[in-house]
């Protein structure tokens, strides 16, 4: 079966990483320091966003570059950063809080 252009965006950005392509439920790249769900669409935006609640590392959204400008006004007020195909990071992901130190 031939890949959608979603996933060859995701497998390029999974490899430019040094990740994997997770192509089952949940976001679709995770590494030990982020995770990424990738919106090749607009309409897919806000759906994005919503499935990388929850996750307690750097959460970003990915996009072609054509949706940079929509997906940074869409992610405004939040700690979700986007990044590229190519691995660019176009807005930096917030920090989550921890729970209290001891």
């Amino acid at each position: 079966m031939a890949d959608t252009k979603h996933d060859r965006e995701v497998k390029q950005l999974a490899k430019k990483l040094g990740a994997e392509y997770n192509a089952g439920k949940g976001v679709d790249i995770i590494t030990p320091e982020m995770v990424i769900e990738y919106e090749p669409e607009a309409e897919g935006l806000s759906s994005g966003i919503r499935q990388l609640q929850g996750y307690k590392k750097r959460r970003y959204l990915g996009v072609p570059p054509s949706l940079v400008e929509k997906a940074i006004a869409r992610t405004k007020k939040t700690k979700v950063g986007v990044i590229t195909p190519n691995g660019r990071i176009r807005k930096p992901a917030g920090r989550i809080k921890r729970g209290k130190r001891r």
